[in-house]
């Protein structure tokens, strides 16, 4: 695992993409899952996509906690909300954002079983090389800390919980905008943290 942090930052549309590419595989893997559970946060988005890209109209949340800031996790996955349909003998699709570590898709396939699902697969957008849990499908691969459009706020705001000077953090998010995150909507969100944080980000 890199100890520099690098961001990747795909746009809305590379998302998509990725999506399509991850529903043709499952279409051509014969797999029709009954319901498609999104952990959530991350994974909400790219579940809602699926659900569509699919046709497969149920879909549910399973509410898992591990990532406390960029490239920090708590010591491990807890599961705040079980899976919010009855997925008791049906075929199954868990889906993330993400397969990093690989723990909280273990846990959300763990806690899916117990509840009495016939058959599941997984599916993340990205999966990192060193993930114990490998999703089933997947578009790309990356080392890199994934910003997500869905995320963008938070991770600015990350970044300025973590450095003590507005030059700081302005380089930290100007690695963002390198990544592909919107100059424009960057500046704009690191404006809003900054107002939002005081004089404590102004040294």
């Amino acid at each position: 695992m890199k100890t520099e942090i690098e961001y990747e930052a795909p746009t809305w549309n590379q998302i998509h993409y990725a999506l399509l590419r991850i529903a043709g595989k499952i279409r051509h893997s014969g797999f029709k899952p009954d319901v498609i559970v999104g952990i959530t946060r991350g994974g909400w988005v790219p579940a809602r996509v699926l659900s569509d890209l699919l046709e497969v109209p149920r879909l549910a949340t399973v509410n898992i906690e591990f990532y406390t800031g960029i490239a920090q996790t708590e010591d491990k996955p807890v599961l705040k909300q079980g899976v919010s349909e009855d997925v008791a003998g049906k075929k199954v699709l868990i889906v993330d954002d993400i397969a990093d570590i690989g723990k909280s898709l273990a846990l959300a396939k763990v806690h899916v079983i117990q509840r009495g699902a016939a058959e599941l697969r997984t599916a993340t957008v990205y999966r990192k090389p060193w993930s114990e849990a490998a999703p089933d499908y997947y578009a790309k691969e990356t080392e890199c800390w994934v910003v997500f459009p869905w995320e963008t706020r938070e991770t600015i705001m990350k970044i300025a919980e973590k450095h003590q000077t507005k030059e700081a953090v302005e380089g930290g998010v100007a690695k963002l905008v390198k990544a592909g995150v919107p100059k424009r909507l960057a500046e704009r969100v690191l404006k809003e943290v900054l107002g939002e944080r005081g004089d404590c980000c102004n040294k």
